[in-house]
């Protein structure tokens, strides 16, 4: 079976090919960068870390790009606030954000844009909806898409203009000769800072001085990095409408050409059955979060549901994932891993396990996989099934760190003094003083560490 990916744009599964043969050029809308990342914001990464991840597996060379957005009126509030330079603050919040994702295994996309620096890009993009009819300057100074001279305005999200109208009036102040119009120019303010505010005339562009609107940044990035027509965009389910909805009337508008053949959502993280977000103030930093529980194991909660399905945030839930992952842990503690250079698809578990992740990235069931060859791996004692198991899990970004090492992580004593505890127990044990061994047993526990006696020997690992 070859990949399949549900689109929303055709809300289905849809065989997936590239344009270019053995080439995916990706797209995924990033992080406004005003403050820390929370689980959420890991969340819509990891799903596309996931992607591109399995993309290469099958034999796909990627293009992946994932943009920040370094300039909009939250981040101005926050630099004003501070009393820093815009670039102070997007640069301290870059570096936090890959110091955080980075512990999370997300790998760097291939290029990561940032939108200041593609200002006269959009700008160029703005003169051609312009020339097409498809773009106006309002008297304030505004250049604004005018959503109506647009055929097939909503079709990704599946909002008629009616619907959208629904309950709007027109803002005289703003300009706009629509209510649904938005802005891809914004004339500048005087009470905004001067590194928020960019020439256009400088650049060519007779718009004056001013900012990018945020949807024109990504038509913009994506059209210099990927060009006018690329295989996948991607992003959260919330960016939907109306920033993707609005990024294929620029682009589209302007090129005459789909934007992307594929649209990937991912769903939202829930805290007590409400979206985790800044603005309800129900999130959890990444940092937070890697404070209480290990990185594998927050990769490994977060890759456990599937990307398009809302996940549920608890400390009971990622206590329940680090059980799961010990126990795929434990099996390759007990049986060494031979290499495994390349992975043979037509082994039975092999062939399951790509059957998951062709069907839209299905990493639920892949898990499940691993969970089988685990139990396999158990009662065969096989290397070569133990390799099997860290090669299919490195396909996840999972499995890759010493067993040993993570199963013993997180004791509250050190390795000396829970050796010397295991000695003084099988000592008791040998004169028959089993009380106390219960009782070095319980107190090891009280302090992180479960015992496992088998017949080779007593062995341990963090609670």
């Amino acid at each position: 079976m070859s990949l399949q990916i549900y689109n929303t744009l055709s809300r289905g599964l849809e065989p997936f090919s590239p344009l270019e043969p053995g080439h995916v050029r990706m797209y995924v809308c990033g992080m406004t960068i005003y403050d820390l990342c929370h689980i959420g914001h890991a969340r819509m990464m990891m799903a596309f870390d996931v992607a591109q991840r399995w993309l290469k597996s099958s034999g796909y060379r990627v293009t992946y790009v994932r943009n920040i957005t370094d300039i909009d009126d939250k981040i101005i509030k926050r630099a004003l606030e501070r009393g820093i330079t815009i670039r102070a603050l997007t640069d301290e919040m870059i570096t936090a954000m890959h110091s955080d994702i980075g512990q999370l295994g997300i790998e760097p996309p291939t290029i990561e844009p940032r939108a200041t620096e593609y200002v006269p890009k959009m700008l160029s993009v703005i003169s051609l909806l312009q020339a097409k009819g498809l773009a106006y300057q309002a008297d304030n100074g505004d250049v604004n898409y005018s959503v109506r001279k647009f055929p097939g305005y909503g079709r990704l999200s599946g909002k008629s203009l009616d619907e959208l109208r629904a309950g709007e009036r027109v803002a005289v102040a703003d300009g706009k000769q629509d209510p649904l119009d938005f802005v891809l120019w914004k004339a500048a303010k005087p009470t905004e800072p001067d590194d928020a505010k960019w020439d256009a005339k400088a650049m060519g562009f007779d718009y004056g001085t001013g900012r990018p609107g945020w949807h024109i940044e990504c038509s913009a990035m994506s059209c210099q990095t990927l060009g006018e027509s690329f295989d996948i965009h991607g992003g959260g389910a919330d960016l939907q409408f109306p920033h993707h909805e609005n990024e294929i009337a620029q682009s589209e508008g302007a090129f005459g050409k789909p934007m992307a053949r594929f649209w990937m959502h991912n769903g939202f993280v829930r805290v007590d059955n409400e979206k985790m977000s800044k603005s309800l103030g129900n999130f959890f930093t990444i940092r937070e979060v890697l404070s209480k529980f290990d990185a594998e194991t927050v990769r490994f909660f977060l890759v456990r549901t599937h990307y398009r399905t809302a996940l549920n945030y608890s400390d009971v839930h990622l206590g329940d994932a680090r059980g799961a992952l010990k126990r795929l842990y434990t099996a390759l503690q007990s049986v060494p891993a031979s290499p495994m250079a390349t992975i043979d698809w037509a082994e039975p578990f092999a062939q399951r396990f790509k059957a998951a992740m062709d069907t839209d990235f299905g990493t639920p069931e892949a898990l499940a996989v691993l969970f089988d060859v685990a139990s396999e791996v158990n009662k065969t004692q096989s290397a070569a099934l133990a390799g099997l198991l860290k090669a299919l899990g490195g396909c996840l970004g999972l499995l890759q760190g010493d067993p040993t090492a993570f199963l013993t992580a997180g004791a509250g004593l050190d390795e000396a003094a829970i050796a010397s505890l295991i000695d003084a127990r099988a000592q008791a044990k040998a004169a028959k003083n089993f009380a106390e061994a219960d009782r070095i047993r319980q107190d090891l526990l009280g302090n992180g560490v479960v015992l496992k006696d088998s017949s080779t020997g007593t062995t341990w690992e963090a609670a």
